[in-house]
């Protein structure tokens, strides 16, 4: 059955000689694998170029429930990402939220509202031309609404820890190692405020910033299964 939808690519790998597969994340169907050209013929409708990560595109796909891999009917370009494919920096985050969300997205059914701020925030870290340091920070904290593991940022009071296995401030030392100290604690709070807007207020430096990522990531590792380690953080530790 033929469907027009939105979607996200996440990444594309070679299958054969002849074709790709390239894992997208639709609107209408969550993460679906497609069959993809490698060559653009004469007259093919899908040009392999357009599936670079973090591409918008329009698709029109064949979609059948109980099949793995999905084909694609015809594809166009969405939205013109420029800056991401050129600017330094853009590439940076680019690529590390292309490595981040073909790990965390794992939604075979649409959410439309998980698909419109992925959508949303490539659109935001296009247009953006300055105050991208805290970025990443506020793409992922923002992405545990969507994932349904937004931590209970109510009932901070000054020197209380954060419990990240229960995902809540507590008073005292959790009987576990998973917690955030006070003054990481004291980030959390501030940064609960922090969206794309404001993001370029939050003054912080290098060391805070990179601890800040690494507890966030510890968070997701432990709320959701079989999180791995990134290749691409290395980057943006020396970036940002």
């Amino acid at each position: 059955m033929h469907h027009k939808t939105l979607g996200i690519v996440l990444s594309t790998a070679k299958y054969s000689d002849k074709f790709s597969i390239t894992h997208v994340f639709t609107r209408d169907f969550g993460r679906t694998s497609y069959l993809l050209p490698r060559a653009h013929g004469k007259r093919s409708k899908i040009n392999p170029v357009l599936f670079s990560p973090l591409s918008i595109l329009n698709l029109e796909v064949e979609h059948l429930p109980l099949r793995e891999i999905q084909r694609l009917k015809e594809a166009e370009r969405q939205t013109l990402l420029y800056d991401i494919g050129t600017d330094f920096t853009k590439v940076s985050l680019g690529f590390f939220l292309s490595e981040f969300l073909s790990k965390v997205l794992r939604e075979t059914h649409n959410n439309e509202a998980l698909f419109d701020y992925l959508k949303n925030s490539i659109e935001v870290l296009e247009e953006t031309q300055w105050g991208l340091a805290n970025y990443h920070l506020t793409f992922i904290l923002g992405l545990t609404r969507f994932l349904g593991i937004y931590p209970n940022m109510e009932g901070y009071t000054r020197g209380c820890c954060f419990d990240l296995l229960n995902g809540e401030f507590v008073f005292g030392i959790p009987a576990h190692n998973y917690y955030l100290r006070q003054q990481e604690s004291e980030y959390l709070n501030k940064l609960s405020r922090i969206n794309f807007a404001n993001m370029h207020l939050f003054k912080l430096s290098r060391s805070d910033r990179n601890l800040i990522i690494e507890r966030l990531l510890t968070y997701y590792r432990l709320h959701l299964y079989d999180f791995p380690e990134l290749k691409s953080l290395e980057v943006l530790r020396e970036l940002f």
